[in-house]
């Protein structure tokens, strides 16, 4: 069967700043938290590889685009990074910084591949961070002068910004369950951090807008649809409910609606753990939303009502409201520990046309990360990843039928061009088109799939 797609699609791939550029003498890039984790804990790093070590792009980035030209690109989206472009967080801009950008966006200009912009993407400036990073009021603040900057420096030629990828990961990560810096577990503290993020997208947003500039401004959310365990149970379906609230809704309705959802304010009034909003907060939220939703998407979250004992032993969490439900008979991704559930792709969508106005959105992320894929090398010395071309065109079929019906859905963006750095998990999964390997500088492959890729861009259609 043939799977078509609209003209003008965009086809590319995503990345981030932190996890692509790297480090050199004499770029004056600050310390981020990764950087600072990493000096202080290099252990907790898969096989020790810190972000200094990226993939190089900072160096290597022209050699990049050629690639990304020939794996059939019209579009990309990277980060700016923050602790590059104004190491201390607020104050002076690098000049070495704005060199780079600048020429980054003009070779991908050049080669008719569009620049998608963001602008947060889990890496907080250390400075700030010891300041109190997302819970610190004044953070919002030096993150608003930092999107302007990035606005007047690259916005003539950038035309489609995003002010935050997945603000929901330095809430869990950073506040609930330990996978990022601070690694701290303290509820109150995230549902601030969670505010903050939301506050100060609207804030770029109304920058953004003030200026006049020829593009638009989104966000990209990491939604995962929450199924409860059984349809029939009102419990498992109540729960699910309020999972959605924690996980997908406390960024999707106050990005695209400009307010918060009524089940998750209910509950922190219950704790007694809403946030200090302040004069014009909520009115800025509700008149600032996004023009543009990018949506990434992995793995649904199954759940079901909550049958295990609370723990009490860090105060209120998001889980005292649900379990998670491990559903018998789920595909997996082994290396990653993740389901594969291709329809969650299409059930996003079809929320998006149903619930929130028909937003223009496109895929931003979605992807397969697998350990050891050199046991995959051809005698050619390409790797043959027909599993990962296997978990694209599978999600690219639901993507199709959403389309058919009806769904405002501009584009796919697969992670990653190349295989980058993954925060914790470094070079453990690979996840590009382009495979990087460390022990040869950085040395650039395409793989099958960035063929594959390359054949789908070309005529906006795939046969499965």
């Amino acid at each position: 069967m043939q799977y078509k797609f609209p003209e003008n699609f965009w086809w590319g791939s995503s990345a981030s700043g932190p996890q692509t550029e790297g480090r050199f003498p004499n770029d004056g890039k600050g310390d981020s938290i990764w950087d600072f984790w990493y000096q202080e804990e290099p252990e907790k790093f898969f096989n020790g590889v810190g972000p200094e070590k990226t993939s190089q792009v900072y160096k290597k980035y022209k050699e990049d685009i050629q690639l990304m030209k020939k794996i059939g690109h019209n579009s990309f989206r990277t980060s700016i990074q923050w602790s590059r472009l104004i190491p201390e967080g607020r104050g002076t801009v690098n000049p070495e910084a704005v060199k780079f950008y600048n020429s980054y966006i003009d070779e991908l200009i050049a080669n008719g591949i569009e620049p998608f912009f963001n602008l947060y993407h889990f890496d907080m400036p250390m400075t700030l961070q010891k300041e109190g990073g997302w819970v610190n009021r004044k953070t919002v603040d030096a993150y608003v002068e930092f999107a302007k900057t990035c606005f007047e420096l690259f916005g003539d030629r950038v035309k489609k910004w995003f002010t935050h990828n997945e603000p929901v990961v330095p809430v869990e990560g950073g506040y609930l369950y330990q996978f990022h810096y601070p690694n701290e577990i303290d509820m109150r503290k995230a549902v601030i951090v969670g505010y903050h993020e939301n506050l100060a997208s609207a804030k770029a947003i109304e920058a953004y807008h003030a200026m006049n500039l020829p593009g638009e401004i989104g966000i990209i959310l990491n939604l995962t649809p929450s199924y409860p365990r059984d349809e029939a149970n009102p419990e498992d379906v109540k729960a699910a409910k309020i999972a959605d609230a924690f996980f997908n809704r406390s960024f999707l309705d106050p990005a695209v609606k400009g307010e918060f959802p009524e089940e998750l304010v209910t509950i922190l009034k219950e704790l007694d753990m809403l946030p200090e909003i302040q004069a014009g907060d909520l009115e800025t939220i509700k008149n600032n939303t996004v023009d543009l939703l990018g949506i990434n998407y992995y793995q649904p979250r199954r759940i079901k009502a909550k049958e295990t004992p609370i723990d009490h032993s860090h105060g209120p969490m998001p889980d005292d409201y649900f379990d998670n439900y491990d559903m018998p008979g789920k595909k997996m991704n082994p290396y990653r520990g993740w389901e594969i559930y291709e329809k969650g792709i299409y059930d996003i969508l079809t929320n998006t046309r149903e619930n929130y106005g028909n937003i223009p959105c496109f895929i931003s992320e979605n992807g397969m990360g697998v350990e050891g894929e050199e046991k995959y090398i051809n005698a050619d010395g390409q790797i043959e990843d027909d599993y990962r071309i296997e978990f694209i065109s599978g999600h690219l079929k639901y993507v199709s039928q959403a389309i058919a019906e009806g769904t405002n859905c501009l584009g796919y963006h697969m992670w990653t061009c190349m295989d980058n750095w993954s925060w914790m998990n470094a070079y453990k999964n690979r996840y590009g088109f382009i495979a990087v390997d460390l022990d040869q500088d950085g040395k650039r492959t395409i793989k099958k799939s960035g063929y594959w890729f390359k054949e789908l861009a070309e005529t906006n259609q795939f046969e499965a």
